[in-house]
């Protein structure tokens, strides 16, 4: 597989990733704040961030970035106890 082609699929699985977790909050099938959700869109937007790096893409490199960070934050942030 040559390495344009690599890149393609890695960015299509990336933004798959994504997808899953939005669908699946859209349509009542994932919890936001669950696990499941945080990882897809960690590992999702982190691969895209990555794949913006060649050739840099700074609004892409912005996004991704900042949407990683965001969705570890949500991995790692403490959790609130129901009232």
């Amino acid at each position: 597989m040559n390495m344009a082609l690599a890149t393609q699929v890695v960015s299509f699985l990336g933004a798959f990733m994504i997808l899953i977790a939005y669908v699946g909050h859209q349509m009542g099938w994932m919890n936001p704040r669950s696990v499941a959700y945080n990882v897809l869109n960690a590992i999702g937007s982190g691969i895209l961030c990555y794949i913006a790096l060649h050739p840099f893409q700074i609004g892409f490199v912005v996004l991704e970035s900042v949407w990683t960070l965001i969705s570890l934050w949500a991995l790692i942030r403490p959790k609130r106890i129901a009232d």
